[in-house]
């Protein structure tokens, strides 16, 4: 009882400092890089959403937009070219594609099918930025990140469980002469499982296998319950393991490996204080409403979006902790996805991928 109370406390206190902040004038900052919200999130998509106008008004920052044939995919790139860009999306520089698939939760073949060469036409293009030689037979190592017994974090696992890999067919010498790209994958586990970082494990192997390019598959957490499996994300700076949801492991990347990562994602998970926070404007609107309670509204409304945020978090961690929430047909939805995008691996890497 002591405890809760002490907890009770701290709250309050929390409360009233916020309030002692919003009373000496702390506002919602003005001008073109004024954020309307201030959620973390994995996808550079959200992350440039969260800006005012279209975030082409940000410096450093490179916004491309098309829609496939037919319209059923849209892509979006985010290029970041330098560090004032970095700091004002709070992401390194590189290029950030993403690929929105409102129809990926449904088991349609033939879409899931489109979404694949889709997938691999822009895979090709950062393959090919990082260097990759079709012509030269190079080796690629695909590593599915994510703890296989954990189902909105089995993504990389499962996709990795799909690949057909070919390392060991040229280096017997089975595919004889053909110039066949040597394809090996790994799923590492999560420090819980094998005691190591997802880094230490990778050294070893790329030191053994000295594989041309790493791929990384993961799972990601997004600010918009809208693109829980419907969004695959694809970016040349490679990953960081679990900063979706906190956890921050040793990044993979091409300074920490040293060959070329690129890290393929796609949010599975979306914070509870992200789903509050989304439902803020209709809550200001009900306490607006009401005369007792038009100066909470009237407060939580000038408070910037990282108080606003924070202040969520204070009133939902204590009594929930830090809750993700996921789609009940998640599982579905991940087996799917697996297949999706280890099919688009197939069709990047291997010319005629679909008959591999």
């Amino acid at each position: 009882m002591e405890e809760k109370d002490k907890g009770m406390e701290k709250r309050n206190q929390r409360k009233e400092n916020l309030m002692e902040e919003t009373a000496k004038g702390h506002k919602k900052a003005e001008g073109p890089l004024r954020r309307e919200f201030d959620i973390r999130t994995d996808l550079a998509l959200e992350e440039k959403e969260s800006f005012e106008g279209n975030g082409g008004e940000l410096p450093g920052v490179v916004l491309k937009e098309k829609k496939t044939e037919g319209g059923s995919v849209k892509l979006t790139e985010v290029r970041i070219l330098n560090e004032q860009g970095a700091r004002a999306m709070g992401k390194p520089v590189g290029a950030y594609l993403t690929l929105e698939a409102d129809e990926l939760q449904t088991p349609d073949e033939d879409y899931h099918s489109h979404v694949a060469d889709e997938l691999a036409e822009q895979l090709k293009g950062l393959m090919k930025a990082a260097g990759w030689d079709q012509e030269k037979a190079p080796s690629l190592l695909v590593v599915g990140l994510g703890n296989r017994f954990v189902t909105p974090d089995s993504l990389g696992p499962r996709a990795v469980g799909n690949l057909r890999v070919t390392s060991h067919l040229v280096k017997d010498g089975i595919e004889g002469k053909q110039a066949y790209p040597a394809l090996s994958a790994i799923a590492p586990g999560v420090m819980a499982q094998t005691g190591m970082e997802t880094a230490q494990i990778l050294h070893g192997i790329i030191q053994e296998t000295e594989p041309d390019l790493v791929i990384a598959i993961d799972a990601l957490a997004a600010r918009s319950v809208r693109r829980l499996a419907t969004t695959i994300q694809l970016t040349d700076t490679g990953i960081h393991p679990g900063s979706g949801v906190g956890n921050h492991r040793h990044s993979l990347t091409r300074e920490s490996l040293g060959v070329p990562v690129i890290a393929i994602g796609v949010p599975t998970v979306v914070g509870a204080a992200a789903i509050v926070h989304d439902t803020i404007s209709a809550l200001l609107g009900v306490l607006q409403e009401n005369e007792s309670s038009r100066s909470t509204g009237e407060w939580i409304r000038q408070m910037d979006p990282e108080g606003q945020y924070q202040l969520i978090r204070e009133l939902l961690e204590p009594e929930f902790g830090p809750m993700y929430v996921t789609p009940p047909d998640i599982d579905q939805s991940v087996q799917q996805l697996s297949f999706t995008i280890s099919e688009g691996i197939h069709r990047a890497v291997f010319e005629n991928g679909k008959n591999i």
